[in-house]
């Protein structure tokens, strides 16, 4: 369909990128991302529901920074608030035809039901506290009505696998003798249930950082961040498929969601590909497998840092320190992969003369300042909730410099609005993932888990590891990221620091990075569905080729389970330059063999070769590295020679 030796122009690109939004984008979103599904306001209640969440995103800055509540009570009225605004804004069914500025009679009761049910809890929060476990029938009628409601929010939101999940563990609360009294006192008036630390993460730094991105979103960053990447790497060899990595990348560190981050900037860098000779279903799946990236790059993570320090009791600059070297090699992964399925096409860049120019993207330097603010107050020990909200004013004075993202008043409340908006599925996910840890902490679930893997996997590790995964995957499908990472640490972590006396901060990392890539992999596979819809390709035929582009993330987390130098942990700068160049060398040999190209077409017994090197290489130790280096050596020694030896007798 393209002639694969012809340079495109960013011209033909904007004509294509035209056509596919013929294809809705918006429709493409809310079939794969229930967070774009909501109803249709128009006029007078357009304006009520919008300064609804104008207040609920002002009202979580007033009460981080201004009041000192309990824990159980900001909580509360969190997630009253939530459940208040998800059954307003949000339909029963996905898809659905609404009316216009019409909330169904069930929608009312459910929402003014379930918000009451924490509402009542904040206003007799002594009585309840004085109760203890002897709480009254009526304080029982209501944790099940808020739980139930919750439950349903939650899925109008995030669809339905966690739903699953959190009720699996409810009955088996129910099946080993628990009485529902204690259940319900447990899941809905303690800080382990409903309201334990996911929701206290959430209602204090996700969603203030929510509202940053919200507010980074507003001041053009995430149109910087593409043309930095178009600046880089469009005009190399695949160029549109390395500018999709980068940017997906970079807009990954702000982005809270793999879908989302696949459809805002596969809108552009899928038609891209396309143009330039990528089949489909490939440019589909470098999208999915870069956005899905993006929940694993520091700093934010998804938000799953956050919830990462809390959980291992370290500080939030440590977390993003130790992720740093696993997200650059992922990105070198796939980097690699498109690169060599570009030279094995013949594919060609962008023209120079048509890509941003560098000197005004020096101008434009200044709009990476608020990121720039974030990490430095962090880590100079500045709180997590006041250095968002400074950044996010960082964020809007640098706006002020940039003609065509100037903050205005009505930008101001869109940011605000967006960012309200944006925490409400977040939230409706920790409040499920709270119930999911309740149980496990109530019945003792976790010890079952440990001596169910430990009694097979005996004091195998690797076998351990490959159990852990496997659960990883199959818990993580169709869940959000940072309610995925909740799951994870409460029912896969301890597996591996109990049960194997792993570290506690590798641990976590590990049972991360295999929740994350359950969006990539099939069946449940959001993100790459969702590339494939605007790609016009094969949705199972996407995500296995973003499988295979993401095979990174199968690899590293068995590295630093291995050899935690990649996380920084208990290391010398010597043992870390090692694995790093070791682990990078490896990465090249089995991105090659994957794609079955390196410097020329590799045969089938040479990618095999190169594969197996690459594992080689990737497993610690100086003997299989030195024989990973030497055939790995061999094979680019021979590969070169060929190259030369046909160039002469071309000539």
């Amino acid at each position: 369909m393209f002639k694969k030796k012809e340079k495109i122009s960013l011209e033909e690109i904007a004509a294509f990128h035209e056509e596919v939004k013929g294809a809705d984008l918006e429709a493409v979103m809310k079939k794969y991302d229930r967070e774009a599904n909501t109803r249709h306001f128009e006029g007078i209640p357009k304006i009520i529901v919008r300064c609804m969440l104008i207040g609920f995103a002002l009202f979580m800055v007033y009460m981080n920074l201004f009041v000192n509540w309990g824990e159980q009570i900001r909580r509360c009225l969190f997630l009253g608030m939530v459940i208040l605004l998800i059954f307003t804004i949000f339909p029963r069914k996905k898809g659905s035809k609404q009316k216009v500025n019409y909330i169904p009679w069930y929608d009312w009761i459910l929402g003014i039901a379930g918000s009451g049910s924490f509402f009542y809890y904040v206003v007799n929060f002594n009585e309840i506290l004085q109760k203890a476990t002897r709480i009254g029938q009526l304080e029982v009628i209501l944790g099940i009505i808020g739980i139930l409601v919750l439950t349903e929010a939650c899925r109008r939101v995030t669809g339905i696998p966690i739903i699953l999940v959190a009720t699996g563990f409810v009955i088996y609360a129910f099946s080993s003798g628990l009485p529902l009294r204690r259940i319900i006192y447990n899941l809905f008036y303690t800080t382990t249930g409903v309201i334990g630390v996911p929701i206290g993460v959430c209602s204090t730094f996700i969603v203030l950082f929510i509202i940053f991105g919200a507010f980074l979103e507003a001041t053009g960053i995430s149109n910087f961040f593409i043309q930095c990447a178009n600046s880089i790497a469009g005009a190399s060899s695949g160029g549109p498929a390395k500018v999709a990595v980068i940017s997906s990348a970079l807009c990954g560190m702000v982005s809270g969601s793999s879908v989302g981050n696949t459809v805002t900037t596969g809108s552009v860098t899928i038609p891209m590909m396309k143009k330039t000779g990528y089949p489909p279903e490939f440019a589909g799946a470098v999208e999915a497998a870069a956005s899905t990236g993006g929940q694993i790059m520091p700093p934010i993570m998804g938000a799953a840092a956050f919830l990462m320090a809390e959980m291992c009791g370290v500080e939030y600059a440590s977390i993003i320190q130790k992720a740093i070297l696993p997200a650059f090699l992922y990105f070198s992964g796939i980097f690699l992969m498109v690169h060599f399925k570009a030279k094995k096409l013949k594919l060609m860049g962008v023209p120079k003369d048509e890509l941003p120019k560098f000197g005004h993207l020096v101008k434009n330097i200044y709009l990476l300042l608020p990121l720039l603010i974030l990490v430095y107050m962090i880590i100079d020990g500045y709180t997590m909730s006041r250095s968002a909200i400074f950044a996010t004013l960082v964020a809007i004075a640098v706006s002020m410099f940039n003609k065509e993202h100037r903050m205005t008043v009505n930008g101001f409340f869109n940011a605000l609005e967006s960012g309200g908006k944006g925490t409400l599925s977040v939230a409706a996910a920790c409040g499920m993932a709270g119930i999911i840890a309740g149980v496990v902490s109530m019945t003792g679930l976790g010890q079952i888990f440990i001596s169910g893997i430990v009694s097979i996997a005996g004091s195998n590790l690797l076998i351990a590891l490959m159990l852990t995964m496997v659960c990883c995957i199959i818990l993580g499908m169709g869940v959000p990221t940072t309610a995925n990472y909740i799951i994870m640490a409460t029912t896969c972590a301890p597996i591996l620091i109990t049960g194997m006396n792993m570290d506690i901060i590798a641990a976590n990392m590990f049972v991360f990075y295999f929740g994350i890539v359950a969006d990539i992999t099939p069946p449940v596979a959001l993100a790459a569905y969702a590339g494939a819809a605007i790609a016009g390709a094969n949705p199972m035929k996407t995500a296995f080729n973003a499988t295979m582009l993401a095979i990174a993330a199968f690899i590293i987390p068995y590295v630093f389970a291995y050899n935690q130098a990649l996380l920084f942990i208990d290391t010398t700068p010597l043992q870390v330059v090692q694995v790093v160049i070791t682990s990078f060398i490896g990465m090249f040999a089995i991105a090659a063999g994957m794609i079955g190209y390196m410097f020329r077409d590799l045969k089938l017994i040479i990618r095999v070769l190169c594969i197996g090197c690459g594992l080689l290489l990737i497993h610690p130790g100086a003997f299989t590295d030195v024989i990973g280096i030497s055939a790995i050596g061999a094979i680019v020694v021979m590969q070169l020679l060929e190259n030369k030896k046909n160039l002469k007798t071309a000539v």
